[in-house]
């Protein structure tokens, strides 16, 4: 990410291990375009279109398959709508009403079970809705749900800063509500946290708005509800102040960092915090590298240089995807992250600006999640690379990792990245955090074959149990290798979720594959009693 950058030496080192040019030069290589690998997602029963003579869509594509990030989820759609406003959607709804069809929201397409489209569906495009209103006064940003944080930054920058957003600006934050995501500031909390209000279709094509006093109950479901109960057309966001920190780290043992992280929350000084994990075969889970940024009082008045893009994506992208190899590849990354990088990260605030913080590498509040991670995406055939995330008790966090440590060696897991956040309490309705929590995140290369689905299932599996008999919860957004009855102990309260969306929802309009595959196997516990709702005009 933007805020180290390796020294071209070690990549110099990968080359002389990894041998000739022509070897290596595909690692390194941009993508062509989005990977189309194959489907692992369960066979759903078809959609049964009937006729009706209603308005077409804005069609982008009629027809055809859909993806996402895993590359393995490859699905027949109805179609894809090309959405540029409210009437846009409008016009979908009635038409997927009318021929029998579900419809489902989609940013970039970053979940990776198919929570973004099901099978015969119609799916909307909301990237066009991405319209950016700055309230100075207020200190809020109004913004479309289909505009990135990468957009949504630049808007706001230099004064201001996003509160609350995902630790790569490459999301929508249409996508980020419907997951609840949560980022590097321990103190912030997720999305939910920052979020003024939301405003949505629901499935008769009222427009209402939702937030903690309007519509409250809609608010707690359609946050971290994977679009399931309305459309997010935009939201109302709190920005801060686009504070200077100075940029630090400590390799730590893993076994101190509850202590390390105790002392970081409660030093108000500190904005921003996370931690990787070694992926080294000799110091697996075992050494932790802790990032910190820290604000002081007078480093306020330097000035914010512009956000400017990633540089030396080439060679990082060169650095992962030979990490992936072999062990070798994985030690002289984690050397390289241990002892190089910090010399060479990006400054945004000149040292010379800062004559009064010394050596300090000083950064904007914005710098450090102003990262598109165009290095991780690449050309490479018969693999990919799958995202998990367990959210841990933080009284647990060490056992945790070493049942992890236990289980990767095992299962000769090839580990890529793993990363720690905190979050606090989350209240919506599905929340992954009902208790202060540490968020594992895992980054993990599978091959696309048969025989490597059915080892990322089993070792899901292992982690979803793992994570259980800690008291923590697994993150829903991913593949879908997890049964009904792992859903329902991570999340007793899924089937009163569901209940409340059929409520919402009674015709089934608003649907995914996630919804469909586990909908029907979890035991149908009461809604909770829905409020009357505060509906403006519905669209013509």
């Amino acid at each position: 990410m933007k805020r180290q950058r390796l020294l071209l030496g070690a990549s110099v080192l990968a080359l002389t291990a990894g041998g000739a040019t022509a070897y290596v030069l595909p690692f390194a290589a941009d993508p062509v375009g989005p990977k189309d690998c194959a489907s692992v997602l369960p066979p759903l029963a078809g959609e049964k279109p009937r006729p009706a003579a209603v308005r077409e869509p804005n069609w982008a594509q009629r027809g055809g398959h859909i993806n996402d990030a895993s590359c393995l989820s490859r699905t027949p759609v109805a179609g894809v709508v090309r959405v540029r406003g409210e009437a846009d959607v409008a016009t979908a709804l009635r038409y997927a009403s009318a021929h029998g069809l579900t419809v489902s929201a989609a940013g970039v397409k970053h979940s990776m079970g198919g929570q973004a489209f099901r099978a015969g569906g119609v799916v909307l495009d909301m990237r066009g809705m991405d319209a950016i209103r700055l309230d100075p006064e207020a200190r809020t940003v109004t913004v479309g749900s289909g505009a990135t944080w990468h957009v949504i930054q630049l808007a706001v920058h230099p004064r201001f800063a996003v509160k609350a957003m995902q630790s790569t600006d490459i999301f929508s934050v249409g996508g980020s509500i419907s997951v609840n995501a949560h980022g590097m500031d321990h103190q912030a909390g997720a999305v939910m946290n920052s979020l003024q209000s939301v405003r949505m279709m629901l499935a008769d094509g009222q427009v209402v708005t939702a937030s903690r006093t309007e519509n409250p109950e809609l608010f707690r479901h359609v946050v971290g509800g994977y679009g399931l109960f309305g459309t997010i057309l935009s939201a109302t966001l709190d920005v801060v102040p686009n504070d200077v920190y100075r940029s630090g780290r400590e390799i730590i043992d893993y076994r101190d960092f509850p202590a390390n992280f105790e002392r970081i929350a409660t030093d108000p000084t500190v904005g921003l915090s996370y931690v990787h994990l070694s992926t080294s075969p000799d110091s697996l889970l075992r050494e932790a590298l802790v990032y910190t940024y820290t604000k002081h009082s007078e480093d306020q008045v330097l000035n914010r240089a512009e956000l400017s893009e990633v540089t030396s994506t080439k060679i990082r992208r060169l650095t992962v995807n030979l990490a992936k190899r072999n062990d070798t590849f994985k030690r002289i990354k984690w050397w390289s992250e241990k002892n190089l990088e910090h010399r060479f990260e990006t400054c945004t605030i000149t040292r010379a600006q800062a004559q009064g913080s010394g050596e300090a590498c000083l950064v904007a509040r914005n710098d450090p999640m102003h990262d598109s991670v165009a290095y991780l995406f690449n050309n490479l055939p018969g693999e990919t690379d799958i995202l998990h995330e367990y959210f841990i008790p933080r009284a647990q966090i060490v056992p945790f990792i070493d049942g992890m440590r236990t289980i990767f060696e095992r299962e000769r897991t090839n580990l890529v990245n793993a990363s720690i956040r905190a979050v606090g309490t989350e209240d919506n309705a599905l929340s992954y955090a009902p208790a202060p929590a540490f968020s594992v995140v895992l980054y993990i290369n599978q091959p696309t074959t048969p025989e490597g689905t059915a080892a990322m299932r089993r070792l899901t599996g292992e982690l979803i149990d793992l994570t259980a008999s800690h008291g923590g919860r697994f993150f829903l957004p991913y593949q879908l290798h997890y049964t009904p009855a792992q859903l329902e102990r991570a999340y007793p309260g899924i089937g009163a979720f569901f209940a409340a969306k059929r409520d919402w929802d009674p015709q089934g309009l608003f649907s995914n594959t996630w919804y469909a595959r586990y909908a029907p196997f979890v035991a149908k516990q009461p809604a909770p009693m829905r409020p009357s709702t505060t509906a403006r005009a519905p669209l013509a």
